[in-house]
């Protein structure tokens, strides 16, 4: 059996309903969900049979009949290139989710950069938004990605950290900046940090240093 065919065992094949680019260079993949999930997992994608899937974090809610995958498009990447070339209709193959980046019902701060906003846009669409605390980080105004839905539902607990601008109710400056600036963290709930590396270990710093347990911080980084 060669390699082509042992992989295409392993993977369901799907096709893309809709590819959407809602800010400069990120995109919105959408394909009909073939397996259940929970909130916060991700699956492996490829459009290819002889390339490794590409890991990226369900945003969608588990009660929603479609995945949909936030990404980012880079240059010098392999796989996000062709997909934001792609049209709907393009075969697709997937993994089953997998992943134990899961929340429940209790206190929690949200904590993203970026595109790392993916994992609690599908807890926040599976149900989960009392005593939730959203803090997203972005460069510019175009950066926070789904505020339209966070916003009405989270109002003063979904806060937007701008570095580069300056907009009506951003906080201005890097979202480590923000954490440093609370007078007093909560004590009795966990941190999710989702982002980049450099995010997670800058939080996860800035959270002990500041007196949270380290069993209270669940972290998954974003590449």
């Amino acid at each position: 059996m060669n390699s082509n065919t042992d992989q295409k065992n392993k993977l369901h094949t799907t096709s893309i309903l809709e590819n959407n680019e809602i800010s400069p260079g990120v995109y919105v993949l959408k394909f009909k969900k073939i397996k259940d999930f929970k909130a916060g997992q991700y699956v492996g994608l490829t459009t290819d049979l002889s390339v490794t899937p590409r890991l990226y974090t369900i945003a969608s809610g588990i009660q929603d009949d479609e995945v949909y995958i936030l990404y980012n498009l880079k240059d010098d990447g392999w796989l996000t290139p062709r997909l934001s070339e792609i049209k709907p209709g393009t075969e697709l193959f997937v993994t089953d989710p997998d992943g134990d980046f899961i929340d429940d019902s209790s206190p929690a701060w949200w904590i993203a950069s970026g595109t790392g906003i993916a994992p609690f846009s599908s807890m926040f669409r599976s149900g989960l938004k009392e005593n939730k605390t959203l803090i997203h980080g972005g460069r510019y105004t175009h950066s926070f990605y789904f505020e339209s839905e966070f916003l009405p539902e989270l109002g003063e607990n979904y806060i937007r950290c701008c570095s580069q601008e300056s907009g009506d109710g951003l906080y201005s400056g890097r979202l480590t900046r923000y954490l440093q600036d609370i007078p007093e963290l909560p004590k009795n709930c966990r941190f999710f940090l989702c982002g980049s590396p450099e995010m997670v270990v800058e939080v996860r710093d800035l959270l002990i240093n500041r007196g949270v347990e380290y069993n209270k911080i669940v972290a998954e980084i974003y590449f």
